[in-house]
C-alpha cells in the first residue's frame, strides 16, 4: 500500500471515529445528554444506577416493556402519557438495540473429544 493511500484510509478512520464519539456524555451519570435527558436521569437513578440503564439496549418496546416490568414487580410509580412518552423516546434514541456480536455455535468436529 502506497503513502497516499494509507495516509487517506489513516484520516478517513479518523473522521469516522470522531463522527462515533460526538456524542455529549454527562460525566456524572454517563446519561447521553439529549433532549430530556434530565428528566431520565432524575426518573431512573431515583431507584438504581445509571449504569443499569446505559448497559441495556431495546426498541422503544422493550423500553416500554422494562418500564412495564418494573411498575408491575419493584414498584414504580405511573408515569403521565407526556412523561412516558419523553423517557422512551430518549431512551429508544440513545440506547437502541445493538448487533448480535455473539458467535455461531462451534461444529461439532471442532469440539474436543468427550
Amino acid at each position: 500500500m502506497n503513502a497516499t493511500v494509507r495516509r487517506a484510509a489513516f484520516v478517513a478512520l479518523g473522521c469516522l471515529s470522531l463522527a462515533a464519539g460526538a456524542r455529549e456524555i454527562d460525566p456524572e451519570s454517563g446519561f447521553v445528554i439529549d433532549k430530556n435527558w434530565e428528566e431520565v436521569k432524575a426518573t431512573c437513578t431515583a431507584c438504581h444506577s445509571s449504569k443499569l440503564v446505559i448497559a441495556q439496549r431495546g426498541s422503544r418496546a422493550t423500553w416500554k416493556g422494562i418500564i412495564r416490568w418494573m411498575q408491575a414487580t419493584q414498584g414504580l410509580w405511573q408515569f403521565e402519557p407526556e412523561m412516558e412518552d419523553r423517557i422512551l423516546t430518549y431512551l429508544a434514541t440513545n440506547y437502541p438495540p445493538g448487533k448480535d456480536y455473539r458467535r455461531k455455535p462451534l461444529s461439532p468436529l471442532l469440539m474436543p473429544p468427550q
